[in-house]
């Protein structure tokens, strides 16, 4: 599966999507990642010639009034056109990222594990021009009900949660968390802790080796500090 991201800003995204399980699935081979920078597929100067900063702009004020700038549409077409080349249009998804939009949810991440091609649209500012969703069939999504600045953070809940879906990715099945009986709360070693002269326990229950007592606890069945 390949991730084309749209974005302003893809430096905010390449740490977090250059380390650990998402690193390796790139590494592996079960991902790729690609960015798109608006910014590059502005109207270019004369030929030869390098673009000033006003020639790179790619925001301008809404018309009709208000606040801040929104996001040219023209420069983010181009860009979604370069995504879009060497893909299969029936096994593509484009997505843009809307306070108003679906929710995304694990049932959706497993729905878009199917895709050879997820295009993630990347609002800034006052958003982008609506023109871009009438240019290309596309889904708007929420990641919950909130405003962020960008749509970068969004982008990389969706990679990561559709990454760890596709087979191969995670070690064992079972460490998507969904697919199995899973308790909030989790210990590991040491058995006890000391802090500020107070010691804590992992449950009693969960050292006893009794299965069917820990699937209960995991279910909230058994009371949590027993």
């Amino acid at each position: 599966m390949n991730f084309h991201v749209i974005t302003l800003f893809p430096e905010s995204l390449e740490s977090y999507l250059n380390s650990s399980i998402v690193k390796r699935a790139q590494e592996d081979g079960k991902i790729g990642i690609k960015y798109y920078n608006p910014r590059d597929f502005a109207v270019p100067g004369k030929e030869g010639e390098e673009m000033t900063y006003a020639e790179r702009r790619v925001d301008d004020r809404p018309y009709g009034g208000g606040p801040g700038m929104v996001v040219e549409a023209l420069p983010v077409i181009r860009a979604i056109e370069g995504a879009l080349k060497g893909t299969e249009k029936r096994k593509t998804k484009i997505i843009f990222f809307s306070p108003s939009g679906e929710q995304f949810t694990n049932r959706v991440a497993d729905k878009w594990k199917k895709y050879s091609d997820i295009i993630l649209v990347c609002g800034r500012y006052e958003g982008i021009d609506a023109r871009v969703k009438k240019a290309f069939p596309m889904i708007d999504i929420s990641v919950g009900p909130f405003t962020l600045t960008g749509g970068e953070l969004p982008a990389m809940i969706v990679i990561d949660s559709v990454t760890r879906r596709i087979p191969g990715v995670l070690g064992d099945l079972l460490s998507i968390e969904e697919e199995r009986v899973a308790s909030p709360d989790v210990y590991t070693r040491p058995e006890v802790i000391e802090y500020n002269g107070k010691k804590y326990k992992v449950p009693k229950v969960l050292l006893e080796g009794n299965h069917k007592k820990i699937e209960e606890w995991k279910r909230g069945r058994i009371d949590k500090n027993i």
